[in-house]
């Protein structure tokens, strides 16, 4: 199932109101790596293929590196990660997975132990948000964008 044009032309206002998440997280304060970490981490457990790529192509232009990109499914086993991230991580596989993950005090004390209070309620915000246009991207499939690496044959 495809729309006849994107979502964004369909409802403009709704999409604004996305926007407007958006630009309030890019000035939130919170890290831009940890938060490219968090909208991948997320859209590979929603299967969201344009997300994905969007998010992983954003983090390495951003500074990421590949080696850890490849890792993030594997973050638990991966050195390569810090306190603050697998915790930012786990944050958001339990938000994700709602049926599948208890989110209890435990789980907040640990996240908390990292975030300032400002900071946990920005990174619920920001998972919120790609879960959000992870089903945008799962229910409407939008085409993805060409790759710029590819050498045409």
């Amino acid at each position: 199932m495809r729309t006849s044009k994107p979502h964004s032309e369909i409802a403009p206002k709704g999409y604004q109101g996305f926007l407007q998440v958006v630009r309030y997280l890019q000035g939130s304060g919170l890290d831009h790596g940890l938060l490219h970490l968090v909208e991948v981490r997320a859209s590979q457990l929603n299967g969201c293929a344009f997300c994905m790529d969007m998010h992983a192509t954003a983090a390495l232009e951003g500074g990421e590196s590949q080696r850890r990109l490849n890792l993030l499914a594997a973050w638990r086993e991966a050195p390569v990660f810090t306190d603050r991230e697998r915790a930012a991580l786990a944050w958001t596989e339990a938000l994700t997975e709602l049926g599948r993950h208890r989110v209890d005090g435990a789980l907040y004390a640990a996240t908390s132990a990292h975030f300032t209070e400002q900071e946990l309620v920005d990174l619920t915000y920001a998972i919120a948000l790609i879960n959000a246009w992870n089903r945008l991207g799962v229910g409407l499939q939008p085409d993805l964008p060409p790759d710029k690496t590819e050498v045409p044959a």
